[in-house]
């Protein structure tokens, strides 16, 4: 990227803030044209012209197509350079690993997944990713990478981009994740919650970012990403939406948290799968059974597959599972009054059948006026989803919150992004 007139910062200029305000609306399409620009911005025609050249030789932005007219001669449209750099994005789950490639804007060029268990560890975990991220890269040429972001399935420090006390993953608990990605390919690095992705990727599904809503993903685990006005609530610790780990009434079942009956403990994808393998041994039939018999295990996944196919014992599992589960949702419907609730994850898969427990505990157990004007709808369940999330966090981050601090280099630095943190 050129940068030979690039600005250098002390203070914040006037003519950086309006070089970087331009940048930003040609970015998110506020302004396709130098006229449009002027308008937006009330700079005259010379300074929009003088900036826009800045902005083009510094790589960010191009000339595109001739626009409407609208009476005179067509002004050229203006677009941000998309493909001038990447954004990695790795979500780990449980018992998979996604990578993705992403440009600037957002859209998935690339994703390859591969089945791993967290509990193997993070040397090896992330051993595996960078070789999964190492066969991605080959296909895409020599385009710089200007951020990664690493989604795990615990609660995360944001600031120090380590796990706190992960139930789920053994030996991850402050690990620091970001230091590998760092030294790999020398861009800023978020690590966050895998819900907290998933969140963010129904943001950017929508017509507005000023969303209050709730992603409830229920697959292994359980766990809860929430959005107020369009912004990621994470907590002082890194724990909020951690709905997995609130005590269920009346249950004394063990928990992989070292702790008595939490919501996962009766309701999480593990939970069913125990209580389905303990049902079969003890004499259940249907589809659930014979396939077990023939050598497929219960898994989240064949649960609530076996429970849309009607098979009896899935069906039970499913349903009890989507009844506790909105007892707990109601919960926070109470104290957080979102306007939409997701529901996501293997479980939540099974589709109307889980869904239509969920709202009927929700409406039965919230205020009125709490769920008044509340939607309650399935995921797209799309497997790109948290791809999608990773890269809006990337996209926030780089543009909303340290763009003035990396702008005059042409590109992020590590340093340059934790100074705004």
């Amino acid at each position: 990227m050129a940068t030979g007139s690039a600005l250098r910062f002390g203070a914040q200029t006037d003519e950086v803030t309006s070089l970087l305000r331009i940048v930003n609306l040609v970015r998110t399409e506020e302004a396709t044209t130098r006229p449009e620009i002027g308008r937006l911005t009330g700079l005259g025609r010379g300074v929009v012209t003088q900036r826009v050249d800045q902005a083009i030789e510094m790589g960010f932005l191009e000339d595109g197509e001739f626009g409407r007219s609208s009476g005179g001669r067509a002004p050229r449209t203006l677009r941000f350079r998309s493909e001038q750099a990447h954004i990695i994005v790795c979500a780990l789950g449980a018992l998979h690993v996604r990578v993705g490639i992403a440009a600037l804007d957002g859209d998935i060029l690339d994703q390859t997944h591969q089945d791993w268990d967290i509990a193997r560890g993070p040397a090896e975990t992330l051993d595996t990713v960078m070789a999964m991220i190492d066969e991605l890269l080959t296909h895409h040429g020599e385009v710089p990478v200007w951020a990664v972001v690493v989604g795990v399935p615990g609660p995360v420090d944001f600031e120090s981009g380590r796990p706190v006390a992960p139930p789920i993953m053994p030996g991850w608990n402050g690990f620091d994740v970001r230091r590998r990605f760092e030294q790999r390919f020398d861009a800023p690095v978020w690590v966050d919650n895998d819900v907290n992705l998933l969140a963010l990727s129904e943001r950017a599904r929508r017509d507005t970012d000023d969303v209050d809503l709730i992603y409830c993903k229920v697959g292994s685990g359980i766990g809860a990403g929430l959005l107020s006005h369009g912004r990621i609530h994470r907590g002082a610790n890194g724990a909020a939406g951690d709905i997995g780990h609130v005590r269920v009434r009346d249950s004394e079942t063990p928990c992989r948290c070292g702790k008595v009956g939490c919501l996962e403990a009766v309701a999480g994808g593990w939970a069913l799968v125990r209580e389905a393998e303990d049902a079969i041994a003890a004499g259940a039939t249907g589809a659930l059974a014979r396939a077990s018999a023939a050598g497929d295990t219960p898994t989240p996944d064949r649960i609530a597959r076996a429970a849309e196919d009607g098979d009896a014992l899935s069906i039970s599992l499913v349903q009890r599972s989507a009844r506790v589960v909105g007892e707990s949702i109601a919960a926070l419907v109470n104290m957080f009054n979102p306007g939409v609730i997701v529901m996501g994850g293997a479980i939540a898969a099974a589709g109307e059948l889980f869904l239509a427990e969920v709202r009927q505990r929700v409406y039965e157990l919230s205020l009125p006026l709490a769920t008044r004007d509340l939607s309650i709808v399935n995921s797209m369940n799309d497997e790109r989803e948290p791809l999608r999330g990773g890269a809006e966090l990337a996209r926030e981050q780089l543009f909303d919150a340290t763009f003035p601090r990396w702008f005059a280099d042409g590109r992020p630095t590590i340093e340059g992004v934790r100074a705004a943190s």
